[in-house]
C-alpha cells in the first residue's frame, strides 16, 4: 500500500502492529491500539539506525 494521505487516514488497527512504507526508508508504524507513529530508517557507516 503506498504512503498517501488518504491511505494513512483510512488505515485501521489490526491484531498486530504493521508498517506503511515508502521506498526511501520512511514508514508509518500503526499499533494495535490505533496509534500512528512516524519512523525513518537509515544507515550511518555500516550501522542501521532508526529515527522516531
Amino acid at each position: 500500500m503506498p504512503l498517501t494521505d488518504t491511505a494513512i487516514k483510512n488505515t485501521k488497527p489490526k491484531e498486530k502492529d504493521f508498517k506503511l512504507s515508502d521506498e526511501k526508508g520512511m514508514f508509518l508504524l500503526v499499533t494495535r491500539a490505533g496509534g500512528k507513529l512516524w519512523r525513518l530508517k537509515y544507515r550511518f557507516g555500516s550501522q542501521e539506525k532508526l529515527l522516531a
